[in-house]
């Protein structure tokens, strides 16, 4: 039973006892009250000529005032602020309401003091609607999400109906608001929305709120999610920090709900009886609602969104980067193979070759790949098109790897050259025998090795030796000189008559 209600009953007590005779005193002991209470109900109610038994209509609340008859309240007479105004200019960065009241008193000083003042403002924030409750400064926090419905549209060429996908942004202190039509909810998408909504905001905040989707938290995670290494890097070229909504709050996020709330009221429901046939065209008919709805004044403040983004955000939003952001894919943990390269959409990329075995982190755009290792860049290759491609940086190779790279038909001719043109010679012919010059290098550097074992000088004549008999290969060449027959004269064969033998049959035969 409240207070009130309570005191009533013990007066109307007070006035029963004492129409059966009892004195104050005895009225006091018998409902536990101070004798000056007793005797002040019984100076109010003989002022105002109430006796026992009360009216019927007389209820607690009529008792009560004809009682208790409040004073008059001077400060009904007080100037009350613009709170409409104040609400607006809290959301000013440094603002403060301690701020506010001494500029209100400099106008009025016989206006409310500095509590009441609270008082009257936190009564008249508690009307907004609940999402308006939270207290975000100017410039400070950009909300961003998919709103839940898509428009339809059809692709002329296949027949097929595709649905666009609003991406929905929201400034924390203006409600200003952008949307957006994507083909899908992927990484791409969700980073072209984010792009395009900085620069239609022509600024960029402090924070960016999304929820914790997939294609923006890795891990998602209440108290310390895991960002997307993509988001992460948007992040860091506009120098913005990400604060994920906590999962399950949506009041974290409750201005881009709203937001898209009012984008599925004004802009989707708006063109609900369109038919488009490219994305480009939705964007297009969705600009002009989107304005609209910027330009629309907002029940409570009376302001339109639009109104507050300049005056608020728009002067402390930080300028855009030079550039806006390039797309980059991760691929985090790759392997790096035996051959110390890593593979990327089916090319192949290298790395120094004391990383083999090991994980690395690709990064890859448009233009190139970059490849970490513990969060330091160790490679940038150009963008492979096509697949089972190679890009292999010499730098990385070992150095009988780098070596062999470097072999050449015309860099190895160049070395038999120095031992002399017979050499040179049978290098050439080697190499030309082959289907493939490269299947011929080693027996080639086989050849020149030779002249450090048996000397140069015998390595030439064996050379000549081995041309002379058409014998073009490694294995004759060493057998030559380890039999020491490169200095005897060549053998001579006769062309003439053939020798009579009993297996002969001769020319005759065949007439």
């Amino acid at each position: 039973m409240s207070a009130e209600r309570l005191s009533m009953r013990k007066v109307r007590e007070v006035l029963r006892l004492r129409a059966r005779g009892q004195s104050p005193r005895q009225i006091a002991r018998s409902l536990d009250m101070p004798r000056t209470t007793v005797r002040e109900y019984l100076r109010r109610a003989d002022a105002a000529e109430l006796t026992w038994p009360l009216p019927g209509d007389l209820d607690d609340q009529a008792l009560e005032d004809r009682l208790f008859v409040k004073p008059e309240d001077h400060r009904a007479h007080r100037p009350l602020p613009d709170w409409t105004l104040i609400h607006s200019e809290l959301r000013r960065k440094s603002v403060t309401l301690s701020l506010l009241w001494d500029e209100y008193k400099g106008q009025h000083p016989d206006g409310y003091q500095y509590s009441q003042f609270c008082d009257h403002y936190r009564r008249w924030a508690g009307t907004l609607a609940i999402w308006m409750r939270h207290e975000h400064r100017a410039g400070e926090k950009l909300f961003v999400d998919y709103a839940g419905d898509g428009i339809p549209w059809l692709n002329t060429i296949t027949g097929e109906v595709h649905t666009a996908w609003l991406f929905v942004a929201v400034l924390g202190a203006s409600n200003y608001t952008f949307a957006r039509a994507t083909p899908t909810q992927q990484l791409p998408d969700w980073i072209d929305g984010h792009v395009k909504a900085l620069e239609f905001l022509e600024g960029v905040p402090l924070v960016l709120v999304p929820d914790q989707p997939r294609v923006a938290i890795k891990r998602p995670c209440r108290y310390d999610p895991e960002t997307n290494p993509t988001y992460r890097d948007l992040a860091s070229h506009y120098q913005v920090c990400i604060m994920p909504a906590r999962p399950g709050k949506p009041r974290d996020k409750a201005k881009v709900e709203a937001g898209v709330l009012l984008v599925e009221r004004w802009v989707i429901a708006a063109l609900r009886n369109h038919t488009f046939f490219s994305l480009q065209e939705i964007n297009e008919a969705i600009a002009p609602l989107l304005e609209k709805l910027n330009n629309r004044p907002m029940r409570k403040l009376r302001r339109s969104r639009k109104e507050l983004f300049l005056e608020l955000d728009r002067p402390v939003l930080r300028p855009l980067p030079s550039s806006p952001f390039e797309y980059s894919d991760w691929k985090i943990g790759a392997r790096v193979n035996l051959d110390y390269h890593i593979e990327y959409e089916k090319n192949y990329y290298s790395v120094p070759y004391q990383l083999a075995h090991q994980q690395v982190d690709v990064r890859a755009t448009t233009k190139a790949v970059e490849i970490f290792f513990r969060a330091k860049r160790i490679a940038s290759h150009p963008l492979l098109s096509g697949p089972h491609k190679y890009s292999t940086l010499i730098e990385h190779m070992p150095r009988a790897h780098r070596e062999h790279a470097e072999w050449s038909p015309s860099r190895i001719i160049d070395w038999a050259k120095r031992v002399g043109p017979s050499t040179a010679k049978l290098v050439e012919c080697i190499m030309s025998e082959r289907p493939h010059p490269e299947q011929g290098y080693r027996a080639c550097l086989g050849i020149l090795r030779l002249g450090k074992r048996f000397s140069e000088v015998r390595l030439e004549k064996a050379n000549a030796r081995a041309l002379a008999c058409k014998s073009h290969s490694y294995r004759s060449v060493e057998s030559m000189l380890k039999n020491k027959l490169e200095d005897l004269p060549l053998p001579s064969i006769a062309v003439g008559t053939l020798p009579v033998h009993e297996n002969i049959r001769g020319g005759d035969y065949y007439r």
